[in-house]
Formats: C-alpha cells, sequence, structure tokens
C-alpha cells in the first residue's frame, strides 16, 4: 500500500504549556505519542519541563487521500517514568482529518488538552502545526525505514488495557495522589507495539423512542480502516460522507416507474435520417430527443399514483425532414408493450437493472428487424436515477424544478489597519499661518466601501499624517482580486494617490498571538505624478472570527472562518421532507384556475437545500430525506415553503419571481437526542392585509448525538470563538457587517445554475430585521412584559402578605423569617430545594414537539391595515403624501412618549448622583448625618436584631400604617435631576 501513497501528513510537535506535574516533584518528564491511520509516532522526553518544547516533525503515510477527511488524529501527552514503571497519562487532542492544511499554509494551532476520565486531573495545552504533502509515488525501496508502522496490540489486549488505565486512573484521583503517590504509580503505561486492529463487523443506529413508530435500522459496514474503539455509528457515518447510500427511514417511499431507454439498432432504415422514442401510460405521453448516430441513454421516472393505466408502450419512430418544404415526417419502426403488474421491482443498494434488448413489434416490411434496448422498474426516490430523471410530477428535465443542494460561500473578515503615509506629493504646500488640508484613506473591495478619520496636515506632521484605524470588509471565497487604497484630500475632494493589494498575497492568521507584517505601498497619481507617496498598512485575512450572515437569534452555524479551528460534529440533523397539505393557490393557470408549484428550502450552516417542485398541487408529496452535521446544539434550522415562478419566463424572457408561501424554524436545543419528531405545522404568510393561513406541512426531524459528554460540554463552551472575545468587533460594526455577508451570499446563490432567487435567500436570512415596524415593536415590547409579569405577580403576592390580605399566610411568613435570620445557613439550600423540586414538577408540562410560527405572539391581529402596509412599504417611500404624513405624526406620538419615558429612567440616575455630588447641599448633608448615626447604631445594634426588625415593621398591620409615602420615598422624589437643564 505504501508504494501507492501519493500524500502524506507532516505532524510539527512544537511545545506545550502549563502541563499537570506528575513526578511528585512539581514538574513533569513529557513525551508525545501521536496515532494517525494505525500508525504511531513518538517524540523524545523533556525532562523536569512543565513546558516542553520539542519542534520535532513526525510524517504519517495517507494511504488513501479521499477518506483523509474522515481520520482521526489522535494526540496524547505521557509523563515518562523510570524504566519499568507506567508512563503518567497528562492529556490528549482528537484532530478531525477535515481540518488539515495543506503545506504552506499552516499555522501554529494550541489545542487544550482534555480529559480520558470524569477523574483525570489534566490542564494545559499543546502547540501543534499540522499539513499534508501532496508528492509523486516513492519507489518501493526507497521507504524510509521509521516510516514503517508497527503493529499494535490485539484489539482484546489494548480495550483491556484501556478499562484497566480507566480504573486505576480513577482509583489514582480519587485517593489524591499527592497522598498516596503508590496509587499513582499503578496507572497503565501506553503501548509500545502497536498493530492494526480488525474493522468491526457492523454497526447499529440508536434506538428510537418507544413512542414513534418503528423505523428502519441503518446498517454501515466499514472494512479497511482502523476504527477507535470509541467511535459509534453516529461518527462513521459522519466521517464516511457517502450520504448517496443512506436510507429513506424518515419518509415514506415513492414508488415510480423507471424507464431507461439506450438505444435502437436500425439494420434495415436509412441511418441518415434521426430516431426518437415515445413512451406513452395512458394519458402520459413523452418522447425522447432526437439522434442520428448517438445513443439515447435516458431516464424516465413516472409518479405510480398519478398513472392512469396498467400499460407502458414505448415506440421508435424515423423522422425525416424535406428541406424544400421544411416540415418532417414521422415514421413508426414498431413498439414493444410492458404490462406494470409484471414490472420487476428494485430497492438500493441492489445493483442497477441490466437493460436488455427488445424487438418491436408492428414495424413496415422495409423496416423489420427492429430492436431496441431499454430497462423497466419500479423503484422509489432513493434510486440512484431518480436525480437525474426525467420526472413526471416536477415538469420533466426542468432545471428550475429539479431538487438541489447549494452551499453558502465561505466567508472571512479582511482587516485593513491604515498606519500613516510618507512622502506625499501635495502639489503647492499650504501657507505658514493657514489651515493644511485634512486628509483620509478610503479602501475598497468589491462594492464595499470604508473611510478612515480625517487627519490633518500641519508643520509637525508635514506630509506624513498618522491614522492608526481599523477598517473591516466581509471577503467570501473566490475573493475579488484587489483591495483599492486611495487617500483623498477632505477640503478639495480630489484624490492625493492610490494603490492596489492583491487579496491573494494577504496574510491569514487564526489568533491574536501572531501580528500580521506591516508593508508598505507605492501610491500612484495620474499620468503627471507615477509616484505620490506611499502608505504604511497591516492587512490580514481573519480566520478565528465567525462571520455571521444570518440574523443573530436565529444562527444555525458558529464555526470559526480557518479551516484549522475546526471541530469534529458532535451529532447529525436528519429531516424528511414529507408534503403539505391544503395549499391555498398563488397563481392562476391559463387564466382559468387557481394552481401551486410549491418547493421547500431548508437552511442550516452553509447548506442549502431545495427539494424538487411538485406541479399543479395543492398536497404535493416530496418525501426527501437530508442530512446535516451539528457543531453546536444551540442552532437554528429554517425552513420556508415557497411557489415556484422561475420556471416560466414573460414576453421579454425574464424569469417570474417565487412567491412565499410560509416559514418555520426549528431549535435544536429543544429536541430530544435519537428521537423522530413527526408533525404538521401550520404555514401562514405575512400580508398588508394581515396574516393569511397558506397550509400545512409535513416534516419528521430526528437529531442523533454521539456523545452526551460531548453535547453537555457544549453548553460549558463559549458560543463563538475566541477572537470574538479577546478582539470583539462593536456592536455597530457587527450590525453592517452581517448585512454585508448577507448580501455577498444572496449575490452568490442567485448567481448558482440554476439560481436561487433573492427574494428566497432573503425570506431565509430574515434580512429585514432591521427594518421599523409598528407590529415588531409591540411584539418586543408585550414580549418585555411577559418577561416582567413574573417579577409583578411576585410584587403582588408579597404586597398581599404585606397587607394582610390573608393573616394565615402573613402569619407564617413571620415564622419563616424568623427561621432565615436565626438560621442563615439554610438559606441557600432552602432556594435550591424548592427550584429543584418545581423544576422536577413542571417536567410533565414541557413542549413534547418543536414550536412554530406563533401569530398570536407575533402579533399579526393586533394592528392594523395601515401599520401592516407601513411594514411592508420599501426604503425610501412610494406611498403618497398624505400617507407618508399621517405615519410620521403617529411615529411623533410614540416616539414622544418613549422620550418621556427615557427622560423619567434618567432622572432617577441623577437624582442618586446628585446625593452624592453635593448638588444640593442640604440634601446631602441630611445623608451624611444619617450615616454618622448609622454606623454608630449598626455598631451597637446586632445585624440580625436589624433584619428583625425591619422584617417586622414592614409586614406590621394596616392600623399601624400611614397612607402617605415614607420619608425616604419623600427624600428621595425631592433630590434634583438635570432635567430642568435641557432646552
Amino acid at each position: 500500500m505504501a508504494e501507492n501513497c501519493s500524500r502524506k501528513l507532516v505532524v510539527e510537535i512544537c511545545n506545550a504549556k502549563n502541563l499537570m506535574p506528575k513526578d511528585g516533584q512539581g514538574t513533569s518528564c513529557a513525551y508525545v505519542l501521536v496515532d494517525f491511520d494505525g500508525q504511531r509516532r513518538r517524540t523524545k522526553t523533556k525532562f523536569r519541563d512543565l513546558n516542553p518544547q520539542w519542534d520535532e516533525k513526525l510524517e504519517f503515510l495517507i494511504h488513501d487521500p479521499e477518506s483523509m477527511a474522515s481520520e482521526i488524529l489522535e494526540v496524547n501527552v505521557y509523563n515518562d517514568k523510570k524504566t519499568g514503571k507506567r508512563s503518567t497519562f497528562l492529556g490528549k487532542v482528537k484532530i478531525s482529518g477535515s481540518s488539515f492544511a495543506k503545506s504552506g499554509s499552516e499555522t501554529l494551532i494550541y489545542y487544550p488538552l482534555e480529559k480520558r476520565s470524569v477523574f483525570s486531573q489534566i490542564k494545559g495545552e499543546i502547540g501543534l502545526k499540522i499539513c499534508y504533502i501532496d508528492e509523486d509515488p516513492p519507489a518501493a525501496d526507497a521507504a524510509a525505514p521509521d516510516q514503517k508502522s508497527e503493529a499494535p496490540p490485539p484489539p482484546s489486549e489494548e480495550k483491556a488495557a484501556e478499562k484497566e488505565e480507566e480504573k486505576k486512573e480513577e482509583k489514582t484521583e480519587e485517593n489524591k495522589e499527592d497522598e498516596k503517590p503508590a496509587a499513582a504509580k499503578e496507572e497503565e503505561k501506553p503501548p509500545e507495539a502497536p498493530a492494526i486492529s480488525p474493522p468491526p463487523d457492523s454497526v447499529e443506529s440508536p434506538p428510537i423512542a418507544h413512542d414513534e413508530k418503528p423505523k428502519q435500522q441503518i446498517v454501515k459496514s466499514v472494512t479497511g480502516k482502523r476504527t477507535d474503539p470509541g467511535v459509534n455509528d453516529l461518527e462513521i457515518r459522519s466521517l464516511g460522507g457517502n450520504r448517496s447510500r443512506s436510507t429513506y427511514d424518515l419518509v415514506d417511499r415513492m414508488p415510480f416507474l423507471y424507464v431507461r431507454i439506450l438505444k435502437a439498432n436500425r439494420a434495415n432504415s436509412d441511418t441518415g435520417s434521426s430516431i426518437f422514442a415515445k413512451l406513452v401510460i395512458g394519458t402520459h405521453s413523452i418522447r425522447t430527443k432526437s439522434v442520428t448516430d448517438k445513443d439515447w441513454d435516458q431516464v424516465f421516472a413516472f409518479d405510480k399514483e398519478g398513472l392512469n393505466s396498467t400499460a407502458l408502450e414505448v415506440s421508435v419512430w424515423m423522422e425525416k425532414k424535406d428541406t424544400e418544404t421544411d416540415t418532417s415526417t414521422d415514421t413508426s419502426l414498431g413498439n414493444v408493450s410492458f404490462d406494470l403488474q409484471e414490472v420487476p421491482k428494485r430497492v438500493p443498494p441492489d445493483s442497477p437493472l441490466a437493460p436488455q434488448w427488445y424487438t418491436l413489434e408492428g414495424s413496415p416490411e422495409n423496416m423489420s428487424g427492429t430492436d431496441v434496448m431499454l430497462a423497466v422498474w419500479i423503484g422509489a426516490q432513493a434510486d440512484e436515477a431518480f436525480q437525474e430523471a426525467w420526472q413526471s410530477d416536477s415538469g420533466g428535465l426542468i432545471p428550475e424544478t429539479r431538487a438541489k443542494v447549494y452551499l453558502s460561500p465561505k466567508l472571512w473578515y479582511l482587516r485593513l489597519t491604515v498606519i500613516q503615509t510618507q512622502d506625499l506629493q501635495l502639489g503647492s504646500a499650504p501657507e505658514p499661518k493657514t489651515r493644511g488640508p485634512e486628509l483620509y484613506v478610503k479602501a475598497q473591495l468589491g462594492a464595499q466601501l470604508f473611510k478612515t478619520g480625517r487627519s490633518a496636515i500641519s508643520s509637525s506632521n508635514s506630509a506624513n499624517p498618522t491614522w492608526n484605524e481599523d477598517l473591516v470588509f466581509v471577503a467570501a471565497e473566490p475573493f475579488e482580486p484587489f483591495v483599492m487604497i486611495t487617500v483623498e484630500d477632505a477640503s478639495t475632494g480630489k484624490s492625493v494617490g492610490h494603490s492596489k493589494i492583491h487579496v491573494a498575497s494577504i496574510d491569514r492568521r487564526i489568533d491574536d498571538e501572531s501580528e500580521p507584517r506591516s508593508r508598505w505601498f507605492n501610491l500612484s497619481g495620474d499620468e503627471t505624478r507615477p509616484y505620490a507617496g506611499r502608505i504604511h498598512v497591516r492587512v490580514c485575512l481573519e480566520g478565528g472570527y465567525h462571520v455571521l450572515d444570518e440574523a443573530a437569534h436565529v444562527t444555525s452555524d458558529v464555526r470559526a472562518a480557518a479551516k484549522q479551528l475546526a471541530k469534529p460534529p458532535i451529532g447529525l440533523l436528519e429531516i424528511g421532507i414529507r408534503g403539505a397539505t391544503n395549499l391555498l393557490p398563488v397563481k392562476t393557470k391559463d387564466g382559468t384556475r387557481g394552481t401551486t408549484d410549491a418547493y421547500v428550502v431548508a437552511k442550516y450552516g452553509p447548506k442549502w437545500i431545495r427539494t424538487r417542485t411538485i406541479l399543479d398541487r395543492f398536497n404535493p408529496r416530496w418525501h426527501e430525506q437530508y442530512t446535516w452535521d451539528v457543531y453546536d446544539p444551540c442552532t437554528v434550522l429554517t425552513i420556508g415553503v415557497f411557489d415556484n415562478g422561475r420556471y416560466k419566463h414573460d414576453e421579454a424572457g425574464k424569469p417570474g419571481k417565487d412567491v412565499r408561501i410560509g416559514k418555520l424554524r426549528i431549535r435544536l436545543s429543544t429536541l430530544d437526542i435519537n428521537r423522530v419528531y413527526l408533525n404538521s405545522y401550520s404555514l401562514a404568510v405575512l400580508h398588508p392585509g394581515g396574516a393569511k393561513k397558506m397550509g400545512e406541512i409535513e416534516l419528521a426531524v430526528r437529531f442523533s448525538c454521539s456523545s452526551w459528554m460531548n453535547l453537555l460540554q457544549a453548553y460549558t463552551s463559549p458560543m463563538l470563538p475566541r477572537m470574538h472575545y479577546v478582539r470583539p468587533l462593536g456592536p455597530a460594526q457587527q450590525d453592517i457587517l452581517r448585512h454585508t455577508a448577507m448580501r455577498l451570499v444572496t449575490a452568490r446563490l442567485a448567481r448558482s445554475e440554476p439560481p436561487m432567487g433573492q427574494e428566497v435567500v432573503q425570506f431565509m436570512l430574515d434580512t429585514d430585521t432591521h427594518v421599523w415596524s409598528m407590529r415588531r415593536s409591540k411584539a418586543n415590547w408585550f414580549r418585555v412584559v411577559g418577561c416582567l409579569s413574573r417579577a409583578a405577580a411576585f410584587a403582588r403576592w408579597l404586597d398581599g402578605i404585606r397587607t394582610w390580605v390573608h393573616p394565615s399566610t402573613t402569619v407564617l411568613v413571620h415564622i419563616l423569617l424568623i427561621a432565615v435570620v436565626l438560621c442563615p445557613h439554610l438559606v441557600l439550600p432552602t432556594i435550591f430545594m424548592y427550584a429543584f423540586l418545581i423544576l422536577a414538577l413542571r417536567f410533565r408540562y414541557r413542549p413534547r414537539g418543536p414550536v412554530n410560527m406563533d401569530p398570536r405572539l407575533s402579533y399579526v391581529d393586533a394592528v392594523g391595515h395601515d401599520e401592516l402596509d407601513e411594514e411592508f412599504d420599501g426604503f425610501p417611500t412610494t406611498r403618497s403624501t398624505d400617507k407618508v404624513r399621517t405615519r410620521y405624526d403617529r411615529l411623533r406620538s410614540l416616539a414622544g412618549r418613549a422620550q418621556s419615558l427615557l427622560g423619567d429612567v434618567a432622572a432617577q440616575g441623577e437624582r442618586v448622583e446628585a446625593l452624592l455630588n453635593w448638588r444640593d447641599p442640604r440634601a446631602t448633608g441630611i445623608f451624611v448625618v444619617f450615616c454618622l448615626f448609622a454606623s454608630l447604631f449598626f455598631y451597637v445594634v446586632p445585624f440580625k436584631a436589624f433584619l428583625l426588625g425591619s422584617g417586622f415593621y414592614y409586614l406590621r398591620h394596616p392600623r399601624f400604617r400611614d397612607d402617605m409615602p415614607s420619608v425616604p420615598n419623600n427624600f428621595f422624589r425631592r433630590l434634583p435631576s438635570l432635567s430642568d437643564q435641557i432646552l
């Protein structure tokens, strides 16, 4: 196998930081053991160093480059003990092969060391550089001896060793290694002679929940590769990458009649004429393309439920054209019939049905002996031939109606730091007593344009202004060729000079530890000024950020842009798009009746899927199943239903627009693991006239997870990559970059073939969430009120106790107050125990399935038609002047109330500041005297007595209360604010 290898993996073990001391003397003697594809390499031992530096390169053979992404690189760090003693585990790292970079683009990445068991005491991180090199196949005799893989121990011994190691390590941690050093010596030494373990025969999928209908079990065999004993069926399915042969267990199998027609022989016919075949089933009739000397090799798929006949007739015709009259005549060469009840059935992964020669019946006497080669079978939508076949339910071979998978472009942040300029050729020098010109730098990447602040030229910085400002762009692969930089004079608006940076030459970085190199670029003026100075910039592609290209509250991906930071998936999301019912007509067909040509779009992460379009049906049945890798459980799947208007063109040849039918979102964190949710969701769309129910869609959803530990660990890890926290972007800047990324994704998907409409992408990404909407404002306001309703209910309950509405409850609260003051150590245990009991009792009332869009929560029925029309109005407005004036007056009234609310909130804070800043000397003097007496009072009176006295005073009977406000309230209300200083 080695002599056929053309790729090798190079793993450079650079260093480690802050390792756990394991030798009992506060240090460790660390070495690294690396396993990849049945091969094992080891570094040297660094003695007595918690921050060892190796700088060793280890090489591995990649036997199958195509399956490299499915391999796992495992790096284990051990503490080397004396001869005859077992090594101590210091941590491990597992890296997916999909994150390996090509040679030349690798960077130093620090991976945190992971535990091997719950009781492991591990800390620190290890720095690695990983890349692969493609090279010519080496000669068989040139293989280096050190690259020969050794044989690991048999599987039974390896598993037993792992179990023994885990048990002894748990014992070591429980007994605390510093107290019982002898127990630490029982940790297992890693195997010295690795061997290739035989693969498992098969793996099975997780069992389905008891309340769901049984689904087909998925069996996948893995042969010829070393599989980690901890890898289960989900990881094998995720890493295998072969999704085309996955079973359709979330959807029903739709029967299709397949006809594959290849060619015909024409022994006695005119070879110069073209022939075609015609397929007829009842009222369904379709013909192949006309060919002369080529084969047809076409596949036709007929929806079996829509057939109105039990016989299939295939006929071959010869087409002759009369060049003088420009007409053609068709002559039948015969036909062959099939009884559909006798057609064989095929279910993948069965091999394709072999085509056969059939003699045509009814041929003319001068054209007898014509045969046709074809194959007829009954299959399902999972058949390999279905995607490229002519489909009866989706309009045949129309590209705009076929099922497709789209990928969003890979997005990066491009950071341009403008430092300074030198030797600017400004033409005439400014006079000494006049103000110099104000310069700024303008940078442009594609349609994105950003400017720095202005820097004035003075005698101190003569023609050498300094900015030190960052300009951040969104760059999409494939990148724009250049970044254009221009220095302009703000006073005259003229360009001082310009330069351009080739994007392909820009450095990439994935963390904040390495600062990109700064570069000088010459500035060019016009033809008379080839040199106008030079500019000093620092530019890099930021791979440590995740570029948000969708609304933050419905994000579906949080991974960093750099491939080196990719982590293996924690689960698998599977969705079965079964069908829709009771769809309303969206358009008219032939001007006589309503019709709907529906299809479904689903978006999760960078992967978009579009089902085939079912033409002219109000109850379409798709039964298509798709899968996504899941990297974070707190993400959202977005599903939209549309009416296809692009497969038809108007008189000018322009395609129509797709019409919204409805949308829903499913948050993965609300789904149980390995459970199938089969539900129908209502589809509603918002119009200027209000919300309209368009029908229902039936979906089957399953979220599978390979490890509960990985899933729970995801809840404790940061939501976004590290760069978002060490070098955060401002909220306003993030908002601008997000909308820029949305526009880039929309433009790139619109350039696909067939294109995904701009209106579809914008609807799925919620690009209009920043537009003013009275309805959304009301909905958000009542959301805030709903969140505060619990606090308001508690306040009402407390006021009822305070006013002795229920005397028995108030007496019990007095007793509870005494118990809390006298036994304060029981406060927190009691609170958490109550919380545990309340939440445990509420478990039975948890939501049983994914929730759908809520029209009541969206307040679509609580606003008027004019307010909805305002929401659908574009920017700038297209409505009449009177209507805009009415809406403006309404907005002014709402803004006035919000303005008053903001003023009241600000006044409360200003009163507190006035109390401490002597703005009212008498009030502050009173407060100073109060503080003096309060300090003496609390020095004499025990704090528990004060709490009891305050509680009893607060709960005193109403007959002992005063109807007027309290003294502290009166004092606070009299403090001054800054409201009287506002113009």
